[in-house]
């Protein structure tokens, strides 16, 4: 691979260079250039912003008749990424700079304005002194004393750096814990105060409560009998109703029974008796007190007088001597 790269060219013993033919060209002619735009600028047709870095294909040529120190200075055509106008800038070498033409306006810079400032205002001033000799003395005290005050402006910077320099951080942050830890320990003082009062206070109530409950409670004895007495008398009366009604019952049961049962035909024994239905309710009283006398023995019949009794009065009287057991 390394005998087909060959550097050396091979000249011939009667090879004459002033027999080569040469180009006459143009010295103003032009070169297609690839180039980035070098500062911000606006178009004057159609007001597009063209920003500062943007590529373009540009056309180059020498300036004629235009030089700095015999340096040739360059023209650069570009056009408009709108409206396709020719925006022309050429090479500044006596700033170091760029400097439009035609075809669009440079867009502010404040400093390169600044720095145009202080030219013209060093040269103003250096004109004045040639002339004036009070003129230079007096710009010489007000530089010594612009100096004396930056001196001073210094001196105050570094005084306050070495005090920074000089903390101690970490015994900051350890005067900083101890503070924490006070308040915090003050804090659960506080709260422990507070909670003591607040127990004592409710021990007071309790106290107060227990002793209004104590006063209360001879009287509640007191009334304890009354009622257990009260409550006796209502079991009794309530007793001797129940007996009331069940003799009610049984009464009422009785003259359903006495209506079922016929009557028999009445001798003349019987007739001789002038209220009827009283000896009857009187025989059944009997029969009553018979039985709650002896108890529950079922031989005794209560037999009416009459000589003459049906059967069905004889089955009503054995149901309610039943019914009275």
């Amino acid at each position: 691979m390394s005998e087909r790269k060959v550097l050396n060219k091979y000249y011939p013993p009667d090879f004459d260079p002033s027999k080569i033919p040469k180009l006459k060209l143009p010295k103003d002619r032009q070169y297609v250039v690839r180039l980035m735009a070098p500062f911000n600028m606006r178009c004057k047709t159609c007001g597009e912003y063209i920003y500062k870095g943007k590529k373009f294909n540009a056309r180059k040529e020498t300036v004629q008749n235009e030089k700095y120190l015999e340096l040739p200075i360059f023209r650069f055509y570009i056009k408009c990424t709108r409206c396709l106008a020719e925006i022309t800038f050429k090479t500044d070498p006596e700033n170091t700079d760029y400097a439009m033409e035609h075809g669009a306006t440079r867009n502010f810079q404040a400093e390169k304005l600044i720095e145009e400032e202080e030219k013209r205002f060093q040269k103003e001033r250096e004109e004045e002194e040639l002339n004036n000799p009070m003129k230079v003395l007096e710009n010489r005290t007000k530089d010594s004393k612009m100096e004396m005050d930056v001196l001073e402006n210094l001196q105050e910077l570094k005084e306050l750096n070495q005090r920074q320099a000089n903390v101690d951080f970490d015994s900051m942050l350890v005067h900083y814990r101890e503070t924490e830890e006070e308040i915090k320990r003050r804090q659960e003082e506080e709260d422990e105060k507070e909670m003591r009062a607040m127990l004592n206070e409710a021990q007071k109530r309790q106290l107060a409560t227990d002793s209004d409950s104590d006063e209360d409670y001879p009287s509640t004895l007191s009334k304890q009998p009354v009622n257990t007495i009260q409550t006796d008398i209502l079991a009794k009366t309530k007793l001797c109703s129940d007996k009331l009604e069940s003799k009610r019952s049984r009464l009422h049961s009785h003259q359903k029974m006495s209506s079922l049962v016929r009557k028999p035909k009445t001798t003349g024994l019987e007739k001789q008796t002038t209220n009827p239905a009283a000896h009857s309710e009187n025989t059944k009283i009997q029969c009553e007190e018979r039985l709650q006398g002896k108890g529950n023995s079922t031989e005794i019949l209560c037999v009416p007088t009459a000589s003459k009794a049906s059967s069905l009065s004889l089955l009503g009287m054995y149901s309610d001597s039943e019914d009275s057991d």
